[in-house]
Order: C-alpha cells, then sequence, then structure tokens
C-alpha cells in the first residue's frame, strides 16, 4: 500500500492491540487437539496400590477420551517392560470394536514403556505421543480417573493383595462404566447410550438401590411399573 512502517512501530502497534509475535496464533492448543480428536485418542498410565501388608501394587490402565470407557489392563508387583508389552497385546486381542478407529495414544515418558510397547501400538496403526517431563496435565483425562477411584473406592478400601485387588478394580470399573454418570457425557455412563432423566421430572416406577462394594458404590434403578 506504499506505506513503510519501523519494527518498533510494529511491535507497539502489535503490544497495544494484544497481539503476540508472527506465527504463534495460528496453532492448535493441546486443549484444542484433545477436544478435536478424542474420538481417536486412547491414554494410558499407572497408579500405585499399596496394601495392608506394606506390598507395593502397580495397576496399568487405558482411557478411551471420548467415551470416557476404562480398560484395566493388569496389576502386578513387578511392572517390567516385557509385563507391559504382554498387557497390550492382551488389549488389542480383547478390545474388539472399541479400539477400532483410535489413531493416537498417549502415554508419559515412565521407563516401564519400553520401545516393543511402542511398536504394538505403531503396528496398528497407533501413533505414540510422549507427554513433557512433570506435566501431568497433559494427560488429565487418565489422572483425573485415577483421582475418581481413590477418592470413591481405593481410600476406603484395606487391600489384602493382588486377586483382592483385581476383584475391587473389576467391580469399581464396571460400576464406571456401566452406570456412573459423567458430566462431560451429559449425564451417561461411558457404556449406555440412553440418557437420564431430568431433574423435576416425573417418571413411573420405584427407585431400587443396589449395593457394589459391600455398600461402598450404589447404583439406583427404576423398577418398572
Amino acid at each position: 500500500m506504499g506505506v513503510s512502517a519501523s519494527a518498533t512501530t510494529i511491535r507497539r502497534v502489535h503490544s497495544e492491540e494484544g497481539l503476540g509475535p508472527a506465527g504463534s496464533r495460528g496453532g492448535t492448543s493441546w486443549r484444542a487437539f484433545l477436544s478435536n480428536q478424542a474420538h481417536a485418542i486412547l491414554a494410558t498410565d499407572f497408579f500405585t496400590v499399596d496394601t495392608v501388608f506394606f506390598r507395593r501394587l502397580y495397576v496399568l490402565f487405558f482411557i478411551e477420551l471420548d467415551t470416557r470407557r476404562v480398560h484395566l489392563a493388569g496389576v502386578t508387583s513387578k511392572p517390567t517392560g516385557p509385563w507391559v508389552t504382554q498387557q497390550a497385546r492382551n488389549l488389542f486381542l480383547g478390545g474388539g470394536d472399541a479400539l477400532s478407529g483410535r489413531k493416537f495414544l498417549i502415554r508419559d515418558r515412565d521407563s516401564k514403556f519400553t520401545g516393543p510397547f511402542d511398536e504394538i501400538f505403531a503396528s496398528e496403526g497407533i501413533e505414540v505421543i510422549k507427554t513433557p517431563v512433570r506435566a501431568p496435565k497433559a494427560n488429565a483425562h487418565a489422572e483425573r480417573f485415577v483421582g475418581t477411584i481413590r477418592r470413591e473406592c481405593l481410600d476406603w478400601t484395606l487391600v489384602l493383595g493382588r486377586r483382592h485387588l483385581e476383584s475391587v478394580l473389576n467391580e469399581y470399573v464396571a460400576h464406571y462404566n456401566s452406570h456412573r454418570p459423567h458430566r462431560s457425557l451429559e449425564l451417561i455412563a461411558p457404556t449406555r447410550t440412553a440418557k437420564v432423566a431430568e431433574p423435576g421430572l416425573e417418571v413411573a416406577g420405584r427407585v431400587r438401590r443396589t449395593d457394589r462394594l459391600g455398600g461402598l458404590v450404589h447404583e439406583y434403578h427404576r423398577q418398572a411399573a
């Protein structure tokens, strides 16, 4: 347009308008990436549980970002690289259609996730994305599940051993996937498609309660009229 401006003037105008350096406004944020690609993302992580005999157990799980469905991979006291790799194989053998269409796997940089582990997913066309060092928020969906299962189950349970922990986890994950409502899913459980009745809407039939884990977790069903 025939108008020249110095670098100082351009910097001042950018500062007054709240604009950053050129090229920094067109990228996709991590939050936007997770939101836009949730249907294609799987995340994985570990958490630990200490037994009453002061033995530490490690739990490996996977979570689907779009449905929030959790897959419990395994429990062990020695999470070696070969063991973790075998759990990845088992996931694909038992995952069925639930894992079809997944393009990305989010994991941290734990040394237990070895090269063969990544190769299992690469062979299925899934790209492994490593989170930054000491950045748990980059794997927020998995971290939130860990917080949920601790608050609602593990913090109130005395675990005797591996088999006991597996039994507790299997029952809680079944509740989490099929009955526990999720705000991000409009109060629908991950494996359900029916929407919960809106507050104040009268529905016929008595409400029945089913106790899980010795009454630690409750499930409510409306009995047919």
